[in-house]
């Protein structure tokens, strides 16, 4: 009798770890992709002067992605933008970028974001993370467009999506500014983001 007691316990207590662990399997189903640098572009537009707009990109940009195509409300998104591959094509102008009046890139080498949840609405999916710029982690939400998913000519399946976001800098610590005499500000404040970006399945 004992023999069955302890057999039974086992029993449940196996099923209860599974019916546990089944939600956990859920969220992270799907396909596992990393992003291609290479096919990827992440760009950044701020006033200059009031009267001008400055671009520029983080080429060095890795990251995983977990695709739910049944599901995408499922899938994550996992990136890492390496701060001192900053490039505005002025040479001046990014070490400046890099010092600690900005983004501070020998203190803080890596701007992150990790997402949280995916949402569908009327006008589309919307992706809410974590952005972490210099020591500020703030939560985001923006919209996005998955741009398609295709098998290349050396059989690599591939997706595709873009995304655009605007942010206020001054909010993650990047503060450096000068007043002109108007009143108007050196540096602009918001920053618009553009995000194109690929990635190939492991």
């Amino acid at each position: 009798m004992q023999y069955i007691r302890d057999s039974r316990n086992g029993f449940f207590s196996l099923a209860m770890a599974c019916l546990l662990t089944l939600p956990v399997s859920a969220a992270f189903s799907g396909e596992k992709y990393s992003i291609d640098a290479a096919h990827t572009t992440t760009e950044f537009a701020v006033r200059h002067m009031v009267i001008s707009t400055v671009k520029g990109s983080f080429p060095d940009v890795s990251g995983e992605i977990v695709y739910d195509e049944e599901d995408i409300t499922r899938s994550t998104v996992d990136v890492r933008i390496k701060v001192a591959s900053v490039n505005t094509n002025n040479d001046k102008r990014d070490e400046h970028l890099r010092s600690p009046e900005f983004f501070d890139a020998e203190k803080y080498p890596e701007i992150t974001f990790k997402s949280k949840k995916i949402e569908k609405n009327k006008e589309g999916h919307m992706l809410t993370g974590i952005l972490t710029i210099r020591d500020v982690s703030k939560e985001v939400t923006f919209p996005f467009e998955l741009t398609g998913k295709v098998t290349d000519p050396w059989g690599s399946v591939r997706i595709g999506a873009e995304a655009s976001l605007k942010i206020n800098r001054q909010e993650f610590g990047v503060a450096w500014n000068k007043v002109l005499e108007g009143g108007g500000l050196v540096v602009g404040n918001d920053v618009k983001i553009n995000i194109s970006l690929e990635a190939v399945k492991k």
